[in-house]
């Protein structure tokens, strides 16, 4: 039974993929053993996070940075897989996996903030909350990862155009797209957020998923294969060769920084109680290097024809959109919860918040586990597989 597994693990990767498996494995018990000894010992009060101030703290942004990626590597595989962009096929079963493997640590995160997770098995078919977002939210994300599952138990087994499959397909996209405007419905329906409150915010979360996901699958390629575009198979060096994914990659993010400014240019404009969060946050620091470091420096490099094909700027544009992205998911999160709730004069100025060393510890535990699985994933399975193209005989596709 393990001589099969025994043999792909030491077979399949490169140099690269054995060495991200072994860091990564071993931050992940590292950073696990410090969690849990801190949920152990101090439990919740271990986070800086206060029920009059920031209620949701890092472990809390982490957990929708990762998911709402793992919506978007489902887009970048759907263009293969659903609406017939072919030359999307050889990142397509990568994108799936990676797409698994961020929602499985967006979902640690999650849990290892709640404290008892396991009291969803329960309370969720007991105690169903039908009119929350957040009840579907997690209905539909469940439905969405056994999904994407099936789907790549699909891909693996050389199936990627029968009905079964392209049925999982249409299933898995569906399902993150609902699951999606969920949980921007969490964050979008709470008018005492004044900062969160829009029903715009469905619609930005997709579009910067999106983005995140292109960025993932842009550099997790380029990972797989030690940053050398020549060691790459024809199929994907072709794709990372050509100005299509560039141009979607540019685009993407030309959208995120209208609705970013957008944002900023609101949060400065209106005088609306609870908004004054927003103008503090566009003035710092870290605001800053999201929007011209992680989103215009990307832009131009990915909107510049002689630029935008080259690989060094591919791995750089997408390194700084993940790290912009990320500041702007935290940046999201804080200052909608910085005006406290009720405020009166008994709580002067905002709310202040840092991460104590517990949520970073959570934070790390999930990035570990992105990685790890990831390099599971390369290590036990042909990620780079794809259909070949159909003959002009009309032949069946076949996988290589």
């Amino acid at each position: 039974m393990y001589a099969p597994i025994m043999k792909r693990l030491a077979v399949n990767g490169t140099a690269t993929t054995n060495s991200v498996l072994a860091v990564s494995g071993i931050a992940l018990l590292v950073t696990l053993a410090a969690t849990f000894f801190y949920l152990i010992t101090q439990g919740h009060v271990a986070f800086n996070t206060r029920s009059e101030g920031v209620a949701w703290g890092l472990p809390i942004i982490t957990y929708v940075f990762l998911v709402l990626t793992s919506t978007g590597l489902t887009f970048i595989a759907s263009m293969a897989l659903l609406f017939g962009f072919d030359d999307f096929y050889p990142v397509a079963k990568r994108c799936v996996w990676l797409a698994v493997a961020a929602l499985v640590a967006g979902f640690t995160s999650l849990a290892l903030e709640l404290g008892h997770p396991f009291r969803m098995i329960w309370a969720l078919p007991t105690g169903m909350q039908y009119v929350s977002p957040m009840f579907w939210m997690g209905v539909f994300y469940s439905l969405y990862l056994g999904f994407l599952l099936l789907k790549f138990w699909r891909m693996e087994i050389g199936d990627w155009h029968s009905g079964l499959s392209r049925a999982l397909g249409a299933a898995s996209f569906v399902s993150v797209v609902i699951a999606h405007a969920t949980l921007g419905l969490v964050f979008g329906m709470m008018s005492m957020r004044p900062a969160w409150y829009s029903d715009m915010m469905p619609v930005y979360f997709l579009v910067t998923a999106a983005l995140s996901g292109a960025a993932f699958a842009v550099f997790f390629t380029y990972l797989a294969y030690g940053f050398d575009r020549q060691a790459m198979p024809s199929g994907v060096r072709d794709l990372k060769s050509s100005s299509r994914l560039p141009n979607i990659f540019a685009t993407l993010i030309g959208v995120t920084i209208l609705m970013v400014v957008s944002r900023a240019i609101t949060g400065y404009w209106t005088n609306l109680e609870g908004m004054q969060a927003v103008r503090e946050m566009v003035a710092s620091p870290w605001f800053q290097f999201e929007l011209w470091a992680g989103l215009v420096l990307p832009f131009v490099l990915m909107a510049t024809p002689r630029l935008q094909t080259e690989q060094k700027w591919q791995i750089l544009a997408s390194a700084l959109v993940i790290i912009g992205l990320f500041i702007g998911r935290y940046d999201y999160m804080v200052s909608g919860q910085r005006v406290p709730l009720f405020k009166g004069a008994w709580i002067p100025g905002l709310a202040e918040y840092t991460p104590s060393l517990a949520e970073w510890m959570i934070a790390l535990v999930a990035f570990s586990l992105v990685f790890f699985i990831y390099a599971a994933g390369e290590k036990l399975f042909n990620l780079a597989a794809a259909p070949q193209r159909e003959s002009a005989a009309g032949a069946p596709l076949a996988t290589t």
